[in-house]
């Protein structure tokens, strides 16, 4: 009787393995699955890689080298990051068709997976700014336009003006148009600072006011002006040449009209 009372098991016993079994399976599970994910990832990071380092042997190095260390004709691309990547190849500005005071914007020739190989290739020779994810640069809040704007003309509107029209610097340079411009390419561009312009890290500049500015950007393009004609949006020196010419031809043009038809013009 007593073989048999020790034999006898707990009735919560078979409760207790199944919960240790689930418990096992799940450790397996999250000890080997993570390391899959991690090791795929890797992978594709790796391939990524080299694919981007074929594209930049045939349309780069001439000018940056073949490892990104710069030459006569080209900056060093070590630590520009993959942003700087995108947008100068996303807007077309390189591989810059000639040499001069600034490379302009372009039809690009790369399609964004090669963009994004390169990319991946020049991030891989030092660290320095990421291209941003959609949710970086995408506003979802109205009141985003309104501050975007006060922050645009503090920190842009002296190069771009005030309505991003652009304006000219010195030396044959420019602050180029920001009208059609993506707006992944305007964060980018906050982020490195290309050409003439400086850079606005997250140190100096949050996020959420980039993507403030980001915003009202791309309002300029979408809403109507509510003022009407524009004359460009260079502001009051062309609006004011524009009011003295227009008003002093209709001015002029009335006075010939009354000198015309008085009582000693028609006698004579």
């Amino acid at each position: 009787m007593k073989k048999l009372s020790a034999r006898r098991r707990h009735p919560l016993a078979a409760l207790v393995v199944l919960l240790l079994a689930l418990a096992a399976t799940g450790g397996l599970y999250a000890a080997f699955a993570p390391a899959e994910k991690a090791q795929a990832d890797t992978a594709a990071q790796s391939l990524a890689i080299d694919e981007g380092k074929k594209l930049f042997a045939v349309g780069c190095s001439s000018c940056h080298g073949l490892n990104g260390e710069g030459s006569s004709d080209g900056p060093s691309l070590v630590g520009v990051g993959s942003a700087a990547v995108d947008f100068q190849v996303g807007t077309g500005r390189m591989p810059a068709q000639q040499p001069g005071a600034q490379v302009p914007k372009k039809k690009n020739i790369y399609t964004q997976h090669e963009i994004d190989q390169l990319a991946a290739f020049v991030a891989s020779l030092g660290p320095g700014p990421v291209a941003p994810t959609e949710k970086q640069y995408t506003s979802t809040n109205p009141d985003d336009v309104a501050a975007g704007g006060e922050l645009f003309r503090t920190n842009c509107a002296q190069c771009h003006n005030f309505a991003g029209q652009g304006g000219a610097l010195t030396q044959g340079k420019y602050a180029p148009s920001l009208e059609g411009v993506d707006a992944k390419h305007i964060y980018e561009a906050m982020q490195t600072g290309p050409q003439n312009m400086p850079s606005f890290p997250d140190t100096t500049m949050p996020e959420e006011q980039k993507r403030q500015i980001v915003a009202f950007v791309r309002n300029l393009d979408e809403e109507p002006n509510p003022g009407g004609l524009t004359l460009g949006s260079l502001g009051p020196v062309t609006e004011g040449l524009f009011g003295w010419i227009f008003g002093l031809g209709v001015l002029i043009a009335v006075a010939i009209w009354v000198a015309a038809h008085t009582t000693k013009a028609r006698k004579s």
